[in-house]
């Protein structure tokens, strides 16, 4: 970069709501930086959820953008994640080129206890179970579909589990969100979130050095698999070294740019940004789809359907938006 596109990065204002690419060829590693705001508190303004579940789904949302930006999505990507835990599903629905939805369902108790006790780390929260990733590409592509087993860790440990076993690429992945309280001249606050991620991939151009070890037979442990993972190539352990100083509460900073952030961390290899993809908060439900889905009930199904208003309602799970509709358009003959 020149000093002036240097200067130029190290002064750009925070973004929001954007994933920026980036590269550091010295290292021959790849990546994606994602500031979640102003979406991500529309999108929570719009359900009452405890504060941890608002901070687990700002997790899910950020990773699910990353991973559809790292595989230039066209169509959809739908990270699912259904468990026993006190929030047993969290679903974030990435629509290409760049807009998503997300929603979650909990056990307000369970939650409640968690919080109370100091101890509602995403782990916690979701228990044990399975997270699902989707990619459907249209009616003529093949729909590809990845799960991962939920141990009771974090989205990052199942982030790097999945990297591992279905993808193969040495994959470093940070989360953290942030909740920001302002106040006001005349003594009002304000209240708001921040999901950031990070990802870093190591993709070198002599494949020899991507090889890693084949997955676990029935006589091998799985921690020994994968204390064997990621390859230990010089250039990727400095890679994680220099990933693994960030601080939650920087990598979530609003007042730190990305670009500024990738300068601090990887400066003296040399980072190169690219142009950033914007993110918004749009839901894909409409009153056809809607409509579409009650007209395969049963006249049955209709009448049981029907509320103390003389209407059927259905409220989008995502966007909370309220649709009614005339029940005897929907009536079959008997």
């Amino acid at each position: 970069m020149t000093d002036q596109t240097t200067l130029d990065v190290l002064t750009k204002a925070p973004g929001h709501d954007e994933v920026l690419p980036f590269s550091v060829d010295a290292l021959d590693v790849r990546g994606r930086m994602v500031n979640l705001n102003q979406s991500l508190n529309s999108i929570l303004e719009r359900h009452d959820y405890p504060k941890a579940v608002s901070r687990l789904l700002g997790q899910a949302a950020a990773l699910t953008v990353m991973l559809a930006a790292s595989v230039k999505l066209e169509g959809r990507m739908i990270v699912q994640a259904q468990t026993d835990g006190p929030v047993s599903l969290l679903v974030v629905d990435m629509q290409a080129p760049g807009d998503y939805r997300a929603t979650a369902k909990f056990d307000a108790d369970r939650v409640a206890a968690l919080e109370a006790a100091d101890n509602a780390d995403s782990g916690s929260l979701l228990g044990t179970g399975t997270l699902a990733l989707t990619i459907d590409q249209g009616q003529y592509m093949n729909r590809y579909q990845g799960y991962v087993e939920l141990k009771g860790g974090s989205l990052e440990d199942a982030a790097h589990d999945y990297f591992e076993r279905s993808e193969q690429i040495p994959t470093r992945i940070r989360l953290a969100v942030s909740e920001l309280i302002t106040r006001s001249v005349s003594g009002e606050t304000s209240h708001s979130w921040q999901a950031s991620g990070m990802m870093v991939q190591f993709l070198p151009h002599a494949s020899d050095r991507l090889v890693q070890k084949d997955l676990p037979g029935g006589g091998v442990a799985d921690e020994e698999y994968h204390a064997g993972l990621p390859d230990d190539d010089d250039a990727w352990l400095e890679a994680l070294a220099l990933v693994d100083t960030l601080q939650e509460n920087e990598l979530a900073d609003p007042d730190l740019s990305a670009e500024r952030l990738l300068f601090r961390l990887f400066h003296e290899r040399g980072v190169r940004v690219y142009d950033v993809l914007e993110v918004h908060d749009k839901c894909s439900c409409t009153a056809e789809k809607v409509g579409g889905v009650l007209s395969q009930l049963s006249r049955e199904e209709v009448v049981e359907s029907i509320a103390d208003s003389g209407q059927i309602e259905v409220t989008c799970e995502f966007c909370a938006r309220r649709y009614d509709f005339d029940p005897n358009t929907l009536l079959k003959p008997s």
